[in-house]
């Protein structure tokens, strides 16, 4: 892309007339009249940029709700019965099913008393569908969590009776006693989601202790029991089936991650072929896929072949190899027929006329074999990496690839190594020709030929390294290890297994506010690195720093700072969430601590809605209209299957378990494995304690109204959750949307800040480090993450209803592509400057002096827009109609720039000025090109955001405001 294509003469003015303006700190920007939006763009950008899921009938349509909920039911049934999740459904199923059944026995019920369906309950909290190692972890934590809600809770009771005085406030001791562990689980629980199973299954026992069989005048101390045994024995139950039936020991996640992974970069060595937004969103996804696998393995214990060590290594060399190929652009012309020599005629010194071939011939004829060849061996030792790598797993059988894929990676090795020699020798002779141009910045096609064919290169070369890492696996992985859980606790306590965060819930919202947690830390440790290099070059372009990082806060060890910084943090999300908990909890819960007659509460386990609430209860999504009447549904389900099942069995257990069997199955399978945990687990623990404690009925008590009395309790504490979280900080997904773009954006300034001033403009002596293009790497890879939040975001718009009319997606996801693009320009700026190095003119002082003011401007306009941009966003505040245009301030650049450097060549008394005519010329070319990029997806980036926020427009004193602030803004309204 070349900036006359972005801004025509005619819209500036570049002649000076020799008038200079020079200014201390501050950048001369040009404003200039915005171009119109074309509606045609935005619509095919659109198309292009949604996510997949936006392919699909819309969630809460009512026409298509039916024959969506038919095809999903064909679809789990063919899955369940092709897949490996059928067995996983049989193993969580079956525990539970062994437990219901004991609770079904009669001299089980005699001995675990009233409450045996606690039995039940921890099977399906900690259910058998999960690794061994993850099993083992549930077991433990969840068992200490019980402990914890037993003892505190007996501890209140104790002081609840423990006097007269205290009789006369025992429901107000209970209460305060319950607030207080209520609150500190609830705020650990959002803080450190490791501890999530302990914390819940101590907020139930706790809510046991305290309401279940309550009155002032003394405490029934066998109910302890009657829920410790039971629990205890459900985690055994689990544990058995989990080990004993199709176990897995922590190499299925691995083996399925692989796979995965391996397909995806299959599928992108498919050169040359039209460019595919979403085959590249699949391979940011196994980007992040890898690095989940490998931080799940050694969260828990594991008994595979592989080393936490040689993981860790694959991973990088995988992620090595997804990053080059982010690179090469799939839409070459590099393999297109040029078997037929083009001749240019052009004068000679002589006058004559004499032939010249075209550069961009010439290059693909010499490159076009060799790279194909590579290109060739490349996607063969991706395959024999990835039979090699199932083959160690031992799930090659089930999950692929074929048997006729070989493993044996030497030959290809060998293949590779006379490649790439190839490639290079012909390389080499390209750049040596004695009849290349002199300067390859007029012959663009040639420099994107020998760029798509250097990162081809690049990204061999990362494959080698990959393929030598899976041969050293190869040969010391014989035989199976035992790995103990080697994540620093440190970090362990914010991170959890794969099924944890499942059953969980809520797993977009909590991955987005995780990444992006990471981001702002990358960017943190950036801005302190940079504030201690101290770059000339740079700081004379720009004269703002981070103060808090370059000086040290007045007071900042003083205990009264730190006092502000701990109130200051708990004003965050897990102080809201414990603070909603405690006011949920308390509301559901006063009827049990308040009267004295609570015969009703305990006979219809009213305290169970307590219970409900607390596991209900998300840190993060308190859920939408279609949760609210989903889980309300599994309910109420749950309490009518039960009904029925005791009504049809006239109390026969054999017909109550094939009714359990009946409705668990699919409610097990919501549970475990569908994308609404919640709902299902809400349907299991509805159906379980209900059908379980009607048989405790007294002969003249209705079945009937007793199981519609606990299913309301259900019910209650089901909604109740919901909208606490509808009125009290709700979660928006649009919201939370349009604050990460603006976090994107404003991540991005400062990611352009800091390859301006690493690898651009930097002192001389003060060239990247390896450690500064580590810590780039490591910046962009949570970027690219960041986007995948973004559109996770964006398809749960979806199913938000919104009052004003529906929510139009589309601006949205043509910001965050056009966010994305500019992104993607700015690494390959990064990339390009490695090579290209303007040494003359950056480290002669009168050159540099001559471009001062151009680089401010251009370096200055560009963070001015996007600070402007992601402020508009996050304030919701219209953007100003008129921005600096860092295009302008791009073309002066470019060409005050060639001006320099045609007075530089024509000195001859600056022998050491001269140029090297080989990669730095190349590059050159993809730096500026990338540049200009960047300035392009700037100008795009000012009108989706416009779109989104609207635009602020002036007529003389007067201010024109046309747009509601919540409401998004049309291309009509634009023009």
């Amino acid at each position: 892309m070349q900036i006359d294509e972005i801004i025509s003469d005619d819209r500036i003015n570049m002649e000076t007339y020799g008038v200079q303006e020079l200014r201390d700190g501050f950048f001369d920007a040009l404003f200039l009249a915005p171009k119109p939006l074309d509606p045609d763009l935005v619509a095919e950008i659109a198309k292009a940029t949604l996510p997949k899921e936006f392919d699909k009938s819309h969630p809460l349509s009512a026409k298509h709700f039916l024959p969506r909920q038919f095809h999903e039911m064909i679809s789990v049934a063919h899955k369940i019965a092709t897949t490996r999740a059928g067995i996983r459904l049989i193993k969580s199923f079956l525990s539970f099913f062994i437990a219901y059944v004991l609770c079904l026995v009669q001299p089980v019920h005699n001995w675990l008393g009233r409450y045996d369906y606690i039995m039940a309950i921890s099977v399906i909290i900690n259910h058998s569908d999960r690794s061994f190692g993850s099993q083992l972890d549930g077991a433990v934590l969840t068992i200490i969590g019980t402990a914890v809600g037993l003892g505190w809770g007996t501890v209140g009771l104790l002081l609840s009776t423990s006097t007269e005085e205290a009789r006369g406030g025992y429901g107000g001791i209970l209460a305060a006693f319950s607030i207080v562990l209520f609150a500190s689980i609830a705020f650990m629980r959002a803080f450190f989601i490791r501890l999530y199973q302990p914390t819940l299954s101590a907020g139930i026992a706790l809510a046991f202790t305290t309401l279940a069989e309550t009155r002032s005048g003394g405490i029934e101390w066998q109910k302890l029991q009657s829920y410790a045994v039971p629990w205890a024995l459900g985690q055994a139950i689990a544990l058995a089936v989990n080990c004993l039936i199709f176990p897995d020991a922590g190499s299925h996640s691995l083996a399925i991650a692989f796979d995965k992974s391996f397909k995806t970069i299959q599928e992108s060595l498919i050169i040359p072929r039209p460019r595919d937004i979403r085959a590249k969103r699949r391979l940011a996804k196994a980007f992040m896929d890898i690095s989940l696998a490998y931080r799940d393995m050694r969260i828990d214990l594991t008994i595979t072949r592989f080393r936490p060590m040689d993981v860790r290594e694959l991973r990088n060399a995988v992620q090595g190899v997804v990053r080059a190929l982010f690179s090469v652009k799939t839409d070459t012309d590099l393999f297109e027929e040029w078997d037929n020599p083009l001749e240019i005629t052009i004068a000679d010194s002589s006058g004559g006329k004499s032939p010249y071939e075209d550069s961009g011939r010439k290059v693909a004829q010499a490159l076009s074999g060799p790279t194909k060849e590579v290109i060739s061996c490349m996607a063969e030792a991706v395959s024999r990496c990835h039979a090699t790598l199932m083959d160690l797993t031992g799930w090659r059988k089930q999950i692929g690839p074929p048997k006729d894929v070989s493993s044996d990676i030497v030959p290809i090795q060998l293949r590779m190594k006379d490649a790439l020699e190839a490639f290079d020798a012909a390389e080499q002779r390209l750049l040596t020709s004695k009849d290349r141009p002199d300067t390859y910045a007029e012959h663009g096609q040639a420099v994107e030929l020998f760029v798509f064919a250097r990162h081809t290169r690049e990204a061999a070369a990362t494959v080698v390294h990959l393929m030598t890492h899976v041969h050293n696996m190869q040969s010391h992985s014989s035989r199976i290890r035992l790995n103990l859980p080697t994540y620093p606790p440190a970090k362990a306590l914010y991170r959890t297994n794969a099924q944890v965060r499942h059953d969980r819930g809520g797993v977009t919202a909590g991955m987005y506010k995780s990444t992006f947690k990471e981001i702002r830390k990358l960017v943190t440790l950036t801005n302190l690195h940079e504030g201690d290099q101290h770059d000339t070059n740079f700081r004379s372009l720009l004269e703002w720093n981070n103060y808090d990082n370059v000086f040290d806060i007045p007071g900042k060890k003083k205990l009264r700072y730190r006092i502000y910084m701990v109130l200051h943090r708990l004003q965050d999300i897990e102080s809201k969430y414990a603070l909603k908990v405690a006011l949920l909890t308390s509301v559901l819960a006063l009827p049990g601590w308040l009267g004295t007659e609570t015969k009703w509460w305990n006979t219809y386990e009213a305290w169970w809605a307590a219970c409900v609430g607390w596991i209900m209860m998300h840190p993060r999504v308190g859920g939408n209209i279609q949760d609210f009447f989903t889980r309300a549904f599994a309910a109420i389900l749950g309490a009518v299957w039960s009904g029925a099942a005791h009504a049809a069995s006239r109390e026969n257990p054999y017909v109550l378990a094939v009714f359990a069997a009946i409705f668990m199955i699919p409610m097990m399978y919501r549970f475990t494995q569908s994308k609404h945990p919640r709902s299902g687990l809400v349907g299991c623990l509805s159906f379980t304690v209900i059908s379980l404690s009607l048989r405790n009925h007294s002969a003249e008590a209705s079945v009937t109204l007793l199981g519609v009395h606990k299913g309301i309790a259900f019910l209650v504490g089901t909604i109740a959750p919901i909208i606490v979280n509808w009125v009290l900080w709700p979660f928006v997904a649009r919201h939370e949307l349009r604050g990460a773009l603006s976090s994107m954006l404003f991540f991005m300034s400062i990611m352009y800040r800091n390859v301006v001033a690493n690898y651009v403009y930097f002192d001389e002596g003060k060239n990247p480090t390896p450690e500064d293009i580590r810590r780039s790497e490591m910046l962009e890879s949570r970027m690219r993450e960041g986007f995948v939040r973004i559109r996770q975001l964006l398809v749960m718009t979806r199913h938000e209803i919104r009052l004003r009319g529906p929510f139009d997606p589309v601006p949205y996801s043509c910001l965050a592509a056009s966010c994305e693009r500019f992104f993607e320009y700015l690494i390959a700026v990064r990339q390009s400057a490695l090579f290209y190095n303007p040494d003359y003119i950056r480290d002669n002082p009168i050159a540099a002096e001559k471009l001062l003011n151009y680089r401010r401007d251009a370096v200055a306009s560009i963070l001015s827009n996007l600070y402007t941009l992601a402020g508009a966003l996050k304030d919701q505040r219209k953007v100003p109609r008129y921005l600096p245009s860092a295009a302008a301030a791009r073309k002066k650049l470019l060409h005050k720039t060639a001006e320099v450097v045609k007075e530089m060549e024509e000195n001859a008394e600056l022998p050491e000025l001269e140029r090297q005519k080989t990669w730095s010329d190349i590059y050159s070319y993809s730096y500026n090109e990338s540049l200009t990029g960047c300035v392009a997806q700037l100008e795009e980036l000012e009108q989706f955001t416009k779109l989104i926020v609207g635009e602020k427009r002036f007529e003389g004193k007067k201010h024109l405001d046309y747009y509601d602030e919540d409401e998004d803004a049309s291309s009509e309204r634009l023009n």
